[in-house]
C-alpha cells in the first residue's frame, strides 16, 4: 500500500528522484497524468486501469465518461526510471501542476500524487481547517446513495 509523503525536488531540465518506497511497490515503468487540485497521479504502467476507475462500464456516448478519459488518459505520458530512481516530469505536466522546484509526492493507497511543494502546503492548511465537514459530506452522500 501506497502511504506517506516524501518531499523532492526538480531540476532546470524537470528531473527528479522518485521515492524508493514508492517505486519498491510501483516498479519502474510508470503513467504520470493530470489529477484534481492541479496535482499530478502516477500509477504503475501494470494499474493504469485505476485511472479509469469511475468511467469503466460507462456508455461511450456519455460526454462525461469521454471527457473524464481525455482528461486523465489523454493527458497522460508514460515515464521510465533509471537505476537510481530518476525521471524527467514533461514540460505540460510541470506546467499543469504549477511546480517550481520543491514537490511533495504523496502514497494514496493505490496510487501517488505529485504536489508542488508551496501548494501542497496551502491545500494541507485547508484540509485540516476543513476536514470534519468534508468527512461529514461523505457520509452524507452515503447516507443518500443507500436510500435512494
Amino acid at each position: 500500500m501506497l502511504i506517506g509523503q516524501y518531499d523532492g525536488k526538480i531540476d532546470n531540465k524537470g528531473r527528479s528522484a522518485f521515492p524508493k518506497k514508492f517505486r519498491l511497490i510501483l516498479g519502474d515503468k510508470l503513467i504520470v497524468t493530470l489529477g484534481y487540485e492541479n496535482s499530478l497521479i502516477v500509477v504503475s504502467e501494470e494499474n493504469w486501469k485505476a485511472l479509469l476507475e469511475g468511467t469503466e462500464g460507462r456508455p461511450f456516448i456519455q460526454s462525461e465518461t469521454r471527457e473524464t478519459q481525455r482528461f486523465l488518459l489523454g493527458n497522460a505520458s508514460s515515464i521510465e526510471l533509471d537505476n537510481k530512481g530518476r525521471f524527467i516530469l514533461p514540460a505540460y505536466l510541470r506546467d499543469y501542476g504549477k511546480i517550481k522546484d520543491e514537490v511533495v509526492f504523496i502514497g494514496l493507497s493505490r496510487y501517488v500524487e505529485i504536489w508542488d511543494k508551496g501548494r501542497w502546503e496551502e491545500y494541507r492548511l485547508h484540509l485540516e481547517k476543513n476536514i470534519d465537514t468534508i468527512s461529514q459530506r461523505l457520509v452524507d452522500k452515503e447516507g443518500r446513495k443507500k436510500d435512494e
